[in-house]
């Protein structure tokens, strides 16, 4: 029988502690180590070289899409996420695996019997490259999720404004003048969400179906005033300007 090196990449404790609990009983898997983060994550794969990681994807720092892109040494992956909008059918190679949280062991049980029938019948592992392609087509999305301790609430792409980054956190910010921190990073938003939400800075997204009015800002850059409660006004950056002059034809 055939033992795993196994890391556990999840920022959750909770979600980390659940996993071990159920791996307990399987002797294919050796847990050598755990990463809070898809920073910690990378730096942890390339120094201990496991065989199969057990990998969160919305996380700060980096999601699990981004870690994989940056890593030298690639072990077997199996996904965990509490999110199902992604392309599932992606990970239908008998090399990897996606578990949706909260994971059962009945369906953990399948995982395990795919990682031993792809040690009797090897299979190439899907390239990084072409996973990632097939995991970023954007989706007939509807709502973004948002926990609230316990609660997972579903927020309506039609009420949200725009979307910004805070130091290390994102914020949905909806028409009534909430705010919602989300653990999805700004970028893995920008892959995920329709055309209408244009990244007009690195750290802000806009539904351009809010805009009010466009200002011309200095160097360059356009102020977005918002037709939300707040009346926001959100800056793009001086190398997006033109881009977006152009996208709006001004």
């Amino acid at each position: 029988m055939y033992t795993y090196k196994t890391i556990i990449i999840d920022d959750e404790q909770l979600a980390r502690q659940r996993l071990k609990r159920l791996l307990k009983p399987f002797d294919e898997f050796d847990i050598i180590s755990e990463a809070v983060n898809g920073e910690d994550g990378l730096e942890k794969i390339e120094e201990l070289k496991p065989d199969l990681v057990f990998l969160d994807i919305e996380m700060p720092l980096l999601n699990g899409f981004e870690m994989l892109a940056r890593l030298k040494h690639q072990p077997k992956v199996v996904f965990t996420t509490a999110y199902d909008q992604y392309a599932i059918k992606a990970f239908e190679e008998d090399s990897i695996d996606y578990l949706l949280k909260p994971i059962e062991a009945d369906r953990l049980e399948k995982t395990v019997k795919k990682l031993q029938k792809s040690m009797q019948q090897p299979a190439p592992l899907l390239p990084v490259e072409a996973l990632m392609k097939q995991l970023m087509v954007k989706k007939d999305i509807k709502t973004l999720t948002v926990k609230i301790g316990d609660k997972i609430l579903l927020i309506k792409l039609n009420d949200i404004v725009y979307i910004e980054a805070e130091d290390k956190y994102v914020f949905l910010h909806t028409a009534d003048g909430k705010k919602h921190l989300t653990d999805f990073t700004i970028t893995s938003l920008e892959e995920k969400l329709p055309d209408h939400f244009t990244r007009i800075h690195r750290s802000s997204i806009i539904n351009t179906e809010f805009i009010k009015e466009i200002r011309r800002g200095f160097n360059g850059a356009l102020v977005f005033v918002m037709n939300n409660a707040n009346g926001s006004k959100l800056t793009s950056s001086r190398s997006n300007g033109e881009m977006l002059r152009e996208k709006f034809d001004i």
